[in-house]
């Protein structure tokens, strides 16, 4: 019997490259309907990938056995949390690496933000950068603008159906954090910080790595063995690094180059005592 599977890429043959290595079977063996074309977004943002439709022969699967009837309905299971990692960037704990442009402020005492006064220059460069990129990115939303006691910009981006601004693990609202600190800092003595977020997405996403960093650590304990998490932004890893800081017998170092570093979480008797 026909199966059909789609499958996405940055391009119409990487996705078709990538069907044929999930499937493991060569072009002469498929079909392909090409659904979706590639599209570039606006300064790399907001960009659609191709998508294509791949139907290949599978062998007839055997019919299923008729269940029995059941006495009571089964409780369903609750699902399992999905982490993702996401990201504002700063310069990682103890470490060397550079702080990035416009970082944002490291883990620490609760930052306390006011709406943004009238007549505040730089808040108005920020809206209206934001306003015009939103309307490129063919996106309904607004920019509420907030202020902290040092000069330090929060913005929320108000509106629905925000899963496009916020992107892959956040990439794209780390895009749009990075232009819109580079448009309101251009030409300027004073540089300020800006942080841009869209449906809580920031905070969500560092408590996950947080709870992820504790299991992990949980895990290295049990084991004695060191644990290397997936490839992260420094901001990321600042964050596992500041999580798990006091946690006995445990230390955490990072390894590789970007965009491909990542975090150890190591099993070290004696440390944090």
């Amino acid at each position: 019997m026909q199966k059909s599977v789609e499958f996405t890429g940055k391009n119409e043959e990487a996705a078709i490259a990538a069907a044929l290595e999930s499937l493991h079977l060569s072009r002469e063996e498929v079909s392909v309907e090409v659904l979706q074309l590639a599209k570039a977004g606006f300064l790399g943002i907001g960009g659609t990938p191709a998508k294509v439709k791949v139907t290949y022969e599978a062998p007839d699967e055997p019919q299923a056995a008729p269940e029995p009837p059941k006495s009571a309905p089964e409780e369903t299971p609750a699902p399992q949390e999905k982490i993702v990692y996401t990201p504002p960037q700063a310069p990682e704990s103890g470490s060397s690496e550079p702080a990035e442009e416009n970082a944002a402020a490291p883990a620490g005492p609760q930052r306390v933000y006011a709406a943004a006064p009238e007549g505040d220059e730089k808040a108005a460069r920020i809206a209206d950068f934001l306003t015009g990129l939103l309307q490129r990115m063919g996106v309904e939303a607004q920019p509420s603008i907030q202020v902290d006691e040092e000069g330090n910009y929060l913005v929320e981006l108000i509106g629905q159906d925000l899963g496009s601004v916020i992107g892959r693990r956040g990439e794209t609202l780390d895009a749009i954090q990075q232009l819109t600190g580079y448009a309101v800092n251009r030409g300027e003595t004073h540089r300020v910080r800006v942080r841009v977020d869209a449906e809580g997405y920031r905070s969500k996403r560092e408590d996950s790595l947080v709870r992820m960093a504790n299991r992990v650590a949980d895990k290295v304990l049990r084991t004695r063995r060191n644990f290397t998490l997936e490839p992260m932004n420094a901001y990321e890893r600042h964050v596992i690094h500041t999580a798990l800081q006091e946690r006995a017998d445990i230390t955490t170092y990072s390894v590789g180059t970007e965009p491909n570093r990542r975090t150890v979480v190591a099993y070290e008797p004696g440390s944090h005592r």
